[in-house]
């Protein structure tokens, strides 16, 4: 699902691969061209490369750094490991979004959720009420935001 993550925000941001790679370099990872358009290639591809996790936190990290600003201090380390939980949250922040945000942008792809049911996915995972996010509810808030911020999909 990595790479759908990546093909998707470039969707809905509209990036070049010149904004993609220096989104990469905003979290201290140089991506060349071609690595880019084999991240970004379709499964069936045979020049394909998934792009692991690694990768992927620095790009949702290089996001949160464009869309946001630099944080003070120490940066954060990618994560070794990312599950959709992670990557729910990294999305949240880089766009900006509050809970009522979020079930909004939910709704606008006819997936809802209630508020107690979002914040479960936004806890340590050893927390009594943690929620594990499966690939559909981040499929469909992928889908939520591009129906919100891409006028061409509406």
């Amino acid at each position: 699902m990595n790479n759908d993550v990546i093909r998707k925000v470039r969707y809905i941001e509209d990036y070049s691969d010149r904004r993609m790679m220096e989104i990469f370099g905003l979290a201290n990872l140089e991506v060349s061209r071609e690595q880019l358009s084999q991240w970004l290639k379709k499964d069936k591809d045979p020049d394909y490369q998934r792009c692991g996790d690694v990768e992927l936190a620095i790009f949702l990290n290089g996001l949160i750094i464009k869309k946001r600003g630099k944080r003070d201090g120490e940066q954060p380390k990618p994560e070794k490991r990312l599950t959709n939980n992670i990557i729910f949250r990294k999305l949240v922040i880089a766009f900006n979004l509050k809970a009522e945000d979020v079930i909004e942008v939910l709704k606008l792809a006819s997936f809802s959720i209630s508020k107690h049911e979002l914040s479960a996915f936004f806890r340590k995972p050893d927390h009594k009420n943690y929620r594990v996010c499966k690939a559909q509810v981040l499929r469909n808030f992928l889908m939520g935001l591009q129906i919100k911020f891409r006028v061409e999909s509406v």
